[in-house]
């Protein structure tokens, strides 16, 4: 059964949920969005940063620990913005880091270069 996660974000208007959790697994999705709905715009570093924490910050919500994340998927509109990415997501995870996939692709936010898919075993 699926259990709604409650986080620091508000509620979107879309028919989505930023995280479930079923069978004590983490289901959650990220992007650059300030607490207020607004969208951070700014270059990688800044939109990476944003992002990871509202990350962190969920887990956290969750009952776990970024320790707790077991899969990471990121999504970036621009190949020339992984490595600033990289640099970034190195300050949020240790070693042994979870599995990360990174992918190009169009984002469906207006000037997001991030978006982050996650699931954590909590």
């Amino acid at each position: 059964m699926r259990k709604i996660v409650k986080t620091h974000l508000k509620s979107e208007k879309a028919p989505i949920e930023w995280a479930t959790k079923g069978d004590n697994i983490l289901y959650t999705a990220h992007i650059p969005i300030r607490e207020d709905g607004s969208i951070e715009t700014g270059n990688i570093t800044t939109q990476a940063t944003l992002t990871l924490n509202n990350l962190k910050r969920t887990v956290e919500a969750a009952g776990g620990t970024l320790d707790d994340v077991t899969q990471v998927l990121v999504y970036l509109p621009d190949k020339a913005d992984f490595a600033g990415m990289n640099d970034v997501y190195k300050t949020f995870f240790k070693q042994p880091y979870p599995n990360r996939a990174t992918v190009v692709a169009d984002l469906m936010v207006e000037g997001a270069r991030i978006e982050i898919v996650a699931y954590a075993h909590i």
